[in-house]
């Protein structure tokens, strides 16, 4: 990089970038081209000089900002162009990628049949569970495969309905049972192995049982060992299940950098640093995926080996609920990553991402876009400062006092807000819903500038919350847990005297309101 580039490059990315030190190995040959290799770490470029338009990027971080984008992440030619975080979201938390885990549940199914661990993908699945019984246990479900497993045409349905908007309903109910491979062995066939696309999250955690049954670890520990190791991946979180297994469906945590050498390693055809990981077979059956998925929004949509693809626009992607994409454009030598918390436009994301490359090579650099680009930037890396209202006479009245409430359907045991203090905070109880359990207390910072304050550390992010005075008597706080998808959780609290009403959305989002009382 020109030395006269680098302030502008600071400019453009430097909220939350840094520019990564390489070695001499950090560059390897690769079909008669040099190739970069982020294992130490990602290095950066101008958007231009790799031949992206700055502009259009910032068209891009726009589109996230009105569909709740945590991040996104653009890399060209090795090298990343892009790397926004939106507010109060940052570079340095993991974030949940939900159904990305099931891509990388899959790239460890084809590593364990490389290290000869499985036979193929051929094999029937319940030959691994023989020391379980199936109910409902018919010829159909005799003839599940590793590979229907991995590309949603098992068959196996929950109330015998199929297709992806089904597959939180069966999710939910694996959540509640004892044992998640038991409940997922039970389930009814919904159709023939191979006859019908049905996304469901059992299937991945079959795999991941299965993973573990062969290798004689977790599906985590295999990971590590064989795929975020040489990767450089150092960081991340993984849930299990009951009995230890790591969740397949969902459950893992990464930083986006991290998701995007995930993507770089496919788009790499496998290869890592000259080392063959990922069988380029496997990569050739995601990238030409032949699974009609059926999904009316987008026809053209395919699927295998837990992958999404448009054939016909060489792309393929490893897809989360809510916005967690890695995508993966061969021709294009890119590969771009984003986080979120809500919607999700997918057909309007990777149809937008490559109208965003002018060239092959290096372009002008462009002053209007660059200075377009920086200001995108610097706006959605920024909280918004909201106005608030000052505070009632009867902040201090109610400051520190603890409101108990009965067993509700909003999960609250206990409640204090602290407002007179040099630093506000909030001490919460909630009723675990495991009744082996006691009450899970959360406390932390409560910001009341019109600006969230981060609290308590969780498996897989950081609560922040915030809070205003809506009227003499009315305060709304709202939650969020930073790298965790999913919707800001408001409350709205009514004070009376001893008394207090709670009103919330529940688990399910439906509205729900409780009164509780303090002791005075």
């Amino acid at each position: 990089m020109r030395s006269s580039r680098i302030p502008v490059l600071k400019l453009v990315l430097g909220l939350g970038m840094f520019a990564a030190a390489f070695c001499s190995e950090g560059v390897i040959a690769e079909e008669g081209r040099a190739v970069v290799w982020p294992t130490q770490g990602w290095q950066t470029s101008t958007p231009e000089e790799q031949g992206v338009d700055s502009a259009a990027l910032a068209a891009l971080l726009e589109l996230g900002s009105r569909n709740d984008f945590d991040s996104l992440l653009i890399v060209r030619h090795g090298k990343i162009v892009l790397d926004a975080y939106y507010a109060p979201y940052t570079a340095d938390l993991p974030h949940v990628v939900n159904s990305v885990t099931k891509a990388v549940i899959g790239t460890l199914t084809s590593m364990a049949l490389q290290d000869g661990l499985l036979k193929g993908t051929d094999q029937r699945m319940l030959a691994f569970f023989g020391e379980r019984s199936a109910a409902n246990l018919d010829d159909n479900k005799k003839a599940i495969t590793l590979q229907s497993l991995l590309d949603m045409t098992s068959g196996l349905a929950r109330d015998g309905r199929a297709g992806v908007n089904r597959s939180l309903e069966s999710t939910a109910g694996m959540e509640r049972s004892r044992d998640w491979i038991q409940y997922i062995l039970d389930r009814p066939m919904a159709a023939s192995p191979g006859d019908g696309f049905n996304y469901d999250s059992g299937n991945a955690h079959l795999l991941s049982a299965i993973l573990a049954k062969v290798t004689g670890m977790s599906a985590e520990d295999y990971a590590k060992a064989k795929l975020f190791g040489p990767l450089g991946i150092t960081a991340w979180k993984w849930r299990r299940d009951p009995q230890g297994i790591s969740t397949g469906g969902y459950g893992l945590a990464l930083h986006p950098r991290d998701m995007a050498k995930f993507g770089y390693l496919y788009l790499h055809n496998g290869t890592w640093e000259g080392k063959p990981l990922v069988s380029p077979a496997w990569i050739d059956r995601v990238s030409h995926a032949t699974v009609d998925m059926k999904l009316s929004f987008a026809p053209e949509f395919r699927y295998s080996n837990f992958f999404w693809a448009r054939p016909d626009r060489n792309v393929y992607w490893a897809s989360g609920l809510h916005c967690q994409l890695v995508m993966v454009y061969p021709a294009l030598d890119l590969v771009a990553v984003t986080t979120g918390r809500d919607n999700c436009p997918v057909t309007d994301i990777v149809d937008a991402i490559p109208k965003a490359v002018r060239s092959e090579t290096a372009i002008q650099p462009d002053p209007a876009g660059t200075a377009r680009l920086a200001s995108v930037v610097r706006a959605i890396s920024t909280e918004a400062q909201v106005e608030v209202k000052e505070a009632p006479p009867i902040a201090s009245a109610v400051s520190g006092k603890t409101y108990t409430f009965s067993p509700n359907p909003l999960g609250v045991k206990s409640l204090s807000l602290t407002f007179v203090d040099s630093h506000p905070h909030y001490d919460f109880e909630i009723y675990s819903r495991d009744p082996t359990r006691g009450a899970e207390k959360i406390s932390g910072p409560l910001g009341l500038d019109g600006r969230y304050r981060r609290g308590t550390p969780t498996a897989f992010g950081v609560i922040t919350v915030k809070g205003r005075w809506l009227d003499e008597h009315a305060f709304e706080i709202e939650r969020r847990t930073l790298g965790e998808d999913g919707r800001i959780r408001t409350w709205t609290l009514s004070f009376d005297g001893d008394k207090v009403s709670l009103r919330g959305k529940n688990y399910e989002g439906v509205d729900v309101a409780i009164d509780g009382q303090s002791g005075g």
